[in-house]
């Protein structure tokens, strides 16, 4: 596969793509639930991977129904999860490596992400990969986001590159869709979510890993 531009510019994803806090976050929730009596199936917690708070807490509230305690779990939750995190996260595959050629051959990256800057930092800053980016893209600068394509817009203007010339990597659904509708060329890595034919048709490629990726880049500059 070659792509079909010029890639100038890379934008990732973070909670999936760069770091397994997806796994961290599902088995919170998990813990969190049974403790009320209830439970989440992944079922549900995969309709919010990628959505910001607002959003994902909606499908929360929808599934435990009226009188829900919202703060409360959120709280519950967060706690759980940090508390799992303290230890650090685990990177995905290939991302020390990928983030070494991009740095190698000089083109730019940037994070796109419906997590805070806080958690930003949280995640990647034991591995000192934060400062390896050009630009970050909070849940914080947008007032849309994902699938909405302003996330992807406003790394691409961060990066000064046109969008089109941007290579969005991204594992879940809602990612791609604002990608691709911010027509950058979109890799799917699958994470907690399997490809449908809707992201077929709105990906170009849909890659194992981040070394995956890797090679198609090393490929294109041959």
């Amino acid at each position: 596969m070659t792509f079909p531009r010029t890639v100038k510019a890379v934008v990732f994803d973070m909670d999936g793509l760069l770091v397994d806090t997806e796994t961290v976050i599902f088995r919170a929730m998990q813990h969190v639930a049974r403790g009320l009596g209830g439970e989440l199936p992944f079922t549900t917690f995969q309709r919010m991977v990628g959505l910001q708070d607002g959003a994902s807490n909606q499908i929360v509230v929808d599934h435990f129904g009226e009188g829900f305690d919202l703060e409360a779990w959120t709280q519950a939750v967060r706690a759980h999860a940090h508390e799992q995190m303290a230890a650090g996260v685990a990177l995905k595959a290939g991302v020390v490596e990928i983030l070494d050629y991009l740095a190698k051959v000089g083109l730019p990256c940037a994070v796109a992400t419906s997590s805070s800057l806080a958690a930003v930092r949280r995640n990647l800053g034991p591995g000192g990969l934060v400062d390896r980016f050009a630009a970050l893209i909070t849940k914080e600068d947008q007032t849309q986001g994902k699938p909405h394509p302003e996330p992807y817009l406003k790394a691409a203007a961060a990066l000064r590159v046109t969008p089109a010339d941007c290579l969005a990597l991204e594992d879940s659904h809602n990612g791609v869709r604002s990608a691709a509708a911010a027509g950058m060329m979109t890799v799917m890595v699958p994470d907690m979510l399997d490809p449908t034919e809707e992201m077929r048709t709105l990906t170009i490629r849909i890659a194992r890993d981040l070394h995956e990726v890797r090679e198609l880049l090393e490929a294109q500059r041959k």
